[in-house]
């Protein structure tokens, strides 16, 4: 069951089942709409995804590998006030992150000042050594943030983590949307809705914008791993629907410094690589000498200033949960400001007081790998086993700068369609930011994730996790309360 301390987005703490303001109207159509109708368009969504085969992987299952991500036809809402806060704090965190991003592989500034402790970055596996002394194209490095929030109350959100290496997720967010507009158009006439449909476009300006100053008519690419890869049918949605072409590391080849694109009318001079593989398979010659998905001479290009790659080797690095403990001091060092958004408390294990702590209170904690994604590796002490405890517990003796730990929270929850009826569960939410020549702008909507198991705190789609669309209320009917 849902945690009884949990915040409910729609009702809030009312137990009159009394809409918070500005919701009046969604709590209106869910009354209104008779559960059979309901049941039947979560149903044609379903069809409508699996028609256009809005797919998943999952990594180490031979079965059924590929799957229809699970959509919930109830939407998340956002009040114009509420999303008002939170653009002004996703933006001064991505502005901070890019940053520090150029002060690390440049002066080092904030090491040299102590505001961090260098050995967090210069001996973190994510920092890229091939680009120390190397400036990114304009400045930005990490083009494309997908930062996720946890909700805890009425005005409580809390960043969980940074994405800047490769997000994903948006696609899901478009696909959403289009959703919505097919099965419940009387929503959009009811509620003021912020439209999503310009993401392709800005992605598009956002990639051009960072081409290189010689490039007079820039091209840019998406470069994919290739179909086997569990975020392929993102790659191909964003590439088709910004009109650019995606490419596999076959299809570009290095001569004198300079990226070419292989075409039938002969080779094409590329000017930007949005890229979806990792750091280690960009460049066999730099980095693993085994990857057959990268292109050999890629990282000389680079670093020539010929070539601007998104988002720029050595971005995930502000993905790692250490530096990520940082991210106040980060934000202050950068900005002069105090932080917009607050991280979740965090006990860095490598010191051995929060190494002790983490230790005494297992059963209380969720314990991360600082460089771990997607939910893998992650132990929820509340709903772990005593062995998993004992596994974890071994593990942070071993290697304690290795995790991290934080406390349990009591995530929202949002009105979900389930087979027992619409039912509390609880959701993250990962909104996405461009940064660009252009400057740093908010996607007004993002990716909700949602927990479809009763009680669970794991929306991870590899992990039983599905979508909701994201509504972000704009001034009007219903903009806020």
């Amino acid at each position: 069951m849902a945690a009884p301390t949990a915040f409910d987005e729609l009702w809030g703490t009312s137990r009159g089942r009394k809409a918070r303001p500005g919701l009046e109207s969604l709590a209106a159509w869910l009354a209104d709409l008779p559960p059979a109708e309901l049941d039947r368009r979560q149903q044609a969504a379903e069809a409508a995804f699996r028609s256009l085969g809005v797919t998943f992987a999952v990594y180490g299952e031979e079965e059924s590998a590929e799957r229809i991500i699970p959509f919930d036809i109830i939407p998340r809402v956002f009040t114009a006030r509420e999303w008002s806060a939170l653009a002004e704090g996703l933006e001064q965190r991505v502005r901070a992150i890019n940053a520090f991003l150029g002060d690390i592989y440049g002066p080092r500034r904030i090491l040299a000042d102590g505001a961090i402790p260098p050995d967090i970055v210069l001996a973190n596996s994510q920092f890229c050594i091939p680009c120390a002394g190397a400036r990114a194209p304009h400045g930005v490095f990490a083009h494309i943030c997908g930062i996720d929030l946890v909700r805890t109350g009425a005005d409580e959100f809390w960043v969980l983590e940074d994405n800047a290496r490769t997000p994903s997720g948006v696609s899901y967010m478009l696909e959403n949307r289009e959703a919505m507009l097919r099965l419940c158009p009387e929503l959009f006439e009811i509620l003021d809705v912020a439209p999503v449909d310009s993401y392709p476009e800005m992605l598009r300006e956002t990639l051009l914008s960072v081409a290189p100053d010689k490039a007079k008519d820039p091209v840019g690419v998406l470069l994919t791993p290739g179909h086997h890869n569990s975020a392929y049918y993102e790659h191909s949605f964003l590439a088709d629907n910004m009109g650019i072409e995606l490419v596999e590391g076959r299809d570009l080849v290095v001569d004198d410094g300079v990226v070419f694109m292989r075409t039938i009318d002969g080779p094409v001079r590329v000017d930007v690589i949005y890229r979806r593989i990792d750091d280690a398979f960009l460049d066999p010659l730099v980095f693993r000498p085994d990857s057959l998905l990268g292109v050999p001479g890629l990282m000389a290009a680079y670093l020539a200033g010929n070539v601007s790659l998104v988002n720029a080797p050595g971005s995930g690095i502000a993905d790692d949960k250490a530096i990520y403990s940082y991210m106040p001091e980060i934000v202050r060092y950068y900005t002069g400001e105090e932080p917009k958004l607050h991280n979740v408390e965090t006990w860095r294990c490598r010191e051995p007081q929060a190494l002790k702590y983490t230790l005494d209170n297992l059963e209380q904690l969720v314990v991360k790998p600082v460089d771990g994604s997607g939910g893998y590796g992650v132990m929820v002490g509340p709903a772990a086993t005593r062995a998993e405890m004992e596994t974890f517990r071994a593990a942070l003796k071993a290697e304690p700068h290795h995790y991290i730990a934080q406390p349990t929270l009591a995530l929202s929850t949002v009105p979900t369609f389930t087979e027992r009826g619409i039912a509390p569960r609880h959701v993250d939410f990962r909104p996405f930011v461009l940064t660009g020549a252009n400057g740093v702008r908010t996607v007004p909507g993002g990716l909700t994730r949602v927990a479809l198991r009763e009680g669970s705190l794991v929306v991870n789609s590899s992990q039983g996790g599905g979508t909701k669309d994201s509504f972000i209320l704009e001034g009007g009917a219903g903009g806020d309360g």
